[in-house]
């Protein structure tokens, strides 16, 4: 599931979430019964607490899957583990290393298959991230988000093709060499009538931002490269006195976990304009709203 695979029904996914979250001391079970199998290469705290939480407040059950509970691990095929889970589950969720392999279970499996993550994109956490958005602004159209940081990882994929599918302007502030790949960007353009611009570090990146958020320089993958990564993006700290280009009302974002320091100071990511927790907690709700609609 790449965001584009629900670009025509994010409003009623962000809705669901709302009103879920809404209501959430309501006694309500819609998916009594349902099981969810979850798949993590990768591990998470965010990705595995939400989705298996949000499996129980609606009545049903989810099954964690590490790489070394799989016969993944010792060669069966993607084809024959979609086939096979797919008669004992009802959904799944993939957090994976390659995107050719989620692609390939969903190819295969007969039932929803749901991207928990993966090396080129992450649309659950910018589903949660919009509500954020969504629910501190109350719309997203016309909005200014800009994102700094590592041009050419997953979020940043993800944001670049979700903000023009909901009507926000997005500016990613890279170095140059990690700047998206000319697909992303070139896709994201054709998207809709939001501004797409890419670029370096200059005096003033977050002027007029209504939005700004970043990500670990070195993600999970990017390990033996941490060194270079680390001198590479110096300066692209969003630090307080960076985050005071931005409008006086502007929200900061971090899908975490977040390295202090880093790409962003604790005094940012703890300061009054950050809502990297609410930012947290809605990955629950996005990721219910996710699941209930699919099942729908």
């Amino acid at each position: 599931m790449s965001i584009l695979d629900v670009q025509d029904n994010i409003d009623e996914i962000l809705e669901r979430a709302l009103q879920m979250k809404k209501h959430k001391d309501k006694e309500s079970k819609p998916l009594t019964g349902v099981i969810l199998a979850m798949i993590f290469e990768k591990a998470s705290t965010r990705t595995r607490v939400s989705f298996e939480a949000g499996m129980k407040k609606m009545g049903g059950d989810a099954i964690f899957l590490g790489k070394n509970d799989l016969q993944l691990g010792r060669g069966e095929t993607i084809q024959d583990t979609a086939l096979v889970l797919s008669r004992y589950v009802d959904v799944i969720m993939y957090r994976a290393f390659k995107s050719q392999d989620i692609y390939e279970l969903a190819q295969y499996a007969t039932i929803p298959v749901i991207n928990g993550l993966d090396d080129k994109e992450h649309p659950c956490q910018v589903l949660a991230d919009f509500l954020t958005i969504k629910e501190k602004k109350g719309t997203l159209s016309g909005l200014n988000f800009v994102y700094v940081g590592d041009g050419d990882n997953n979020m940043a994929h993800s944001y670049m093709l979700g903000c023009p599918l909901v009507g926000m302007n997005i500016k990613i502030v890279s170095p140059k060499k990690y700047w998206p790949k000319p697909e992303y960007v070139k896709k994201a353009q054709q998207l809709g009538d939001a501004c797409v611009e890419i670029m370096e570090n200059t005096d003033s990146p977050l002027k007029n931002a209504d939005v700004v958020a970043t990500d670990t320089w070195v993600s999970m993958g990017d390990e033996q490269a941490k060194k270079q990564r680390l001198q590479d993006f110096q300066g692209y700290t969003i630090d307080t006195h960076l985050m005071s280009q931005a409008k006086n009302s502007a929200i900061f974002l971090h899908c975490l976990p977040a390295y202090y320091g880093k790409e962003v100071t604790k005094e940012v990511a703890h300061g009054p304009q950050s809502v990297i927790f609410d930012e947290a907690e809605n990955r629950l709700w996005a990721q219910m709203a996710i699941i209930s609609w699919l099942l729908d």
